[in-house]
């Protein structure tokens, strides 16, 4: 099939392109290098079933394609609170132009949803029928909103146009190609412990995530993509649920650093309790996460490592 990934060279996008050029497919990459990186992609540079788009998908553009992967947004709350108004543009009017391209040429759409459309939950662990506890003036809500609307269109454009949808909402993922300065927690404790600086814990580190493997992440996408027979929304993330103080600790001890945590205030908005009931895929898709997070903090960290002792 012809295939196309917005968002294609971000850390997500390109683990994502690797398995579909793997699988023997054309696959189109599409980004703006705002927080993507040609590091990722570069492997696939030159190869005949490879293409290449510099693109801000908040522009119309035509194209032919089967299928189409809607990875595109800033994920992490420092890049997508950089320029609010712009994240919720790629989330509304991006969306509404990947949504209008399925529709003129009938490929399936599947957009890359997110917990945060939970917000800061008052159910647990939260399944797809909990419609979740957002504030749509915080600082957070250009992206929790953004996104809210992102599946409000998609399935309109379902209902109204009858474009074959495929939603996922993806809980903290992490894992090889994160970016070192994208301030999710994960990239946060493995950049600071690898350079010897304290682990910044905001709160008192009690607040919990669920930590899924990239690669479990994508076999996810796949999964739902293919599926016949549900459109969704379908919850991605690892049931296995972590404080952050837990997560520092056991990144303390891979990296071997005896390195102090540092006590800072909670953000505004930041949830404090996530883990996805993934009820759904395990039914509907027969997935769930295999990675355990020592195994891919090993893999992480050494990913990490590589890259800073290159920057020197």
């Amino acid at each position: 099939m012809r295939i196309l990934v917005t968002g294609g060279a971000g850390f997500i996008g390109s683990h994502l392109i690797d398995r579909l050029m793997n699988a023997g497919h054309e696959v189109v990459c599409l980004d703006n290098f705002y927080t993507g990186h040609k590091r990722n992609i570069v492997h696939w540079l030159g190869n005949p079933n490879f293409e290449l788009i510099r693109h801000d998908i908040t522009e119309p553009i035509r194209l032919e394609v089967d299928q189409i992967y809607h990875l595109a947004c800033p994920a992490s709350p420092v890049h997508y609170q950089y320029n609010p108004v712009k994240t919720v543009k790629t989330n509304v009017i991006g969306t509404m132009n990947m949504l209008g391209l399925a529709k003129r040429v009938k490929a399936r759409f599947l957009l890359a949803s997110t917990s945060e459309v939970y917000g800061d939950p008052e159910i647990h662990p939260q399944s797809e029928d909990y419609r979740g506890s957002v504030n749509p003036i915080g600082i957070r809500s250009c992206y929790d909103e953004g996104k809210r609307v992102a599946e409000t269109l998609t399935f309109d454009y379902h209902r109204q146009n009858g474009v074959d949808i495929r939603v996922v909402r993806i809980f903290n993922t992490y894992g090889t190609r994160m970016l070192e300065n994208d301030g999710r927690v994960v990239s946060n404790f493995i950049v600071q412990a690898l350079r010897g600086q304290p682990l910044t814990v905001y709160g008192d580190g009690s607040q919990t995530r669920s930590f899924c493997y990239v690669s479990d992440l994508v076999e996810g996408f796949i999964r739902m993509m293919n599926n016949p027979d549900h459109t969704g929304p379908v919850n991605l993330g690892n049931p296995g649920e972590y404080t952050i103080l837990e997560l520092a600790q056991a990144v303390q001890s891979q990296v071997g650093s005896g390195v102090d945590i540092d006590y800072k205030p909670l953000p505004q908005d930041d949830p404090r309790r996530r883990r996805p009931d993934i009820t759904r895929a395990k039914l509907w898709l027969g997935w769930e996460p295999t990675v355990p997070l020592q195994e891919g903090l090993q893999k992480t960290i050494e990913d990490f490592r590589q890259r800073i002792e290159a920057a020197g």
